[in-house]
């Protein structure tokens, strides 16, 4: 399997490449994950999630102020910070369930950037939009190598209980829901239920995340709050690939990497991925994961064919 080769590649990286190159792909690594907590909801759900980032910086924000402002232990604010990113995402869930599509998708991005706002003001607690800056972590995690690894370590944990979600009996009911809920909720099968505990669960990872970033830079802000990410996370998905696995992690991979590179000498480095992304609703609409595994799934079907016709 190609993840296999793929892994190895990260548990080695630190080894082979400067500083920059492994704090880059710790970014990528987070980033992918917020990534395929969206698309749990979005490409196997369905659902117009338009403020996803929102979770991701309740877990973030959580995290920050337990380490910073109390005496409790690290792991607790571990655990603790992805507990409050949920709750964060049943509170909103439970209101926007109600309503379909694109009302769906207003309203969340209304009940969210009423949290941004809370942070941006509340100067007192969260640092308004200075932020929190020189987050104590756990030692064994004050070196950017021992952070890599955890970062690594905790984002493949995360992918195979994603995996395993969505090859469970609830992950082909929610996909069942994308393509006909009319259909699922005809032979009894309560599709607001599923849908929130789906948005529960995206928003869990998605503050898995958020812990993440703050254990790598030290540091928490209100963008990581703020809308404007939300719709850079969906892109990742867009360009990855709504309906595959894996499609989110090379997206975030993409974009990342243009952000990084192409930012370094111009400033419109986003009118660069907005062109790559014209190109990709015209000529990829499925994303470059999903065309590259039609195009082997393709291969795969003619070579069978060839088989055929050399035995027959």
């Amino acid at each position: 399997m190609l993840s296999i080769p793929i892994l190895l590649l990260l548990l080695i990286l630190p080894f082979l490449v400067i500083k920059f190159y492994t704090y880059l792909t710790a970014i990528i690594l987070i980033t992918a994950l917020l990534a395929m907590s969206l698309n749990l909801v979005v490409g196997y759900g369905g659902l117009y999630q338009f403020h996803h980032a929102v979770f991701y910086g309740v877990g973030a924000y959580c995290f920050a102020l337990i380490q910073a402002k109390t005496s409790l232990p690290s792991w607790i604010a571990f655990v603790v910070a992805p507990l409050v990113a949920a709750l964060a995402g049943f509170l909103i869930g439970w209101f926007c369930v109600r309503l379909s599509r694109l009302y769906f998708g207003m309203l969340q991005i209304s009940l969210g950037s009423l949290i941004w706002a809370i942070a941006f003001r509340w100067y007192s607690l969260t640092g308004g939009d200075d932020g929190i800056h020189g987050i104590p972590v756990p030692d064994f995690l004050s070196s950017l190598s021992s952070s890599y690894y955890f970062v690594l370590i905790v984002m493949a944990v995360c992918l195979g209980l994603m995996y395993v979600i969505l090859e469970s009996p609830f992950g082909t009911t929610l996909q069942a829901i994308r393509d006909n809920p009319e259909r699922c909720e005809a032979v009894g099968i309560n599709v607001k239920q599923h849908r929130l505990l789906a948005i529960v669960i995206a928003a869990f990872f998605a503050g898995v995340a958020g812990v993440l970033f703050v254990i790598l830079e030290r540091s928490v802000f209100p963008d990581l709050l703020f809308w404007v990410l939300s719709l850079e996370v969906l892109i990742m998905c867009l360009l990855g690939g709504w309906f595959t696995f894996a499609g989110p992690i090379l997206g975030a991979a993409i974009t990342v990497a243009l952000r990084t590179f192409v930012g370094t000498y111009t400033e419109y480095w986003t009118l660069i991925l907005g062109i790559i992304l014209i190109l990709l609703i015209f000529f990829l609409p499925e994303g470059v994961m999903g065309f590259l595994l039609e195009k082997l799934h393709l291969g795969e079907e003619k070579i069978t064919g060839e088989e055929i016709d050399a035995t027959g």
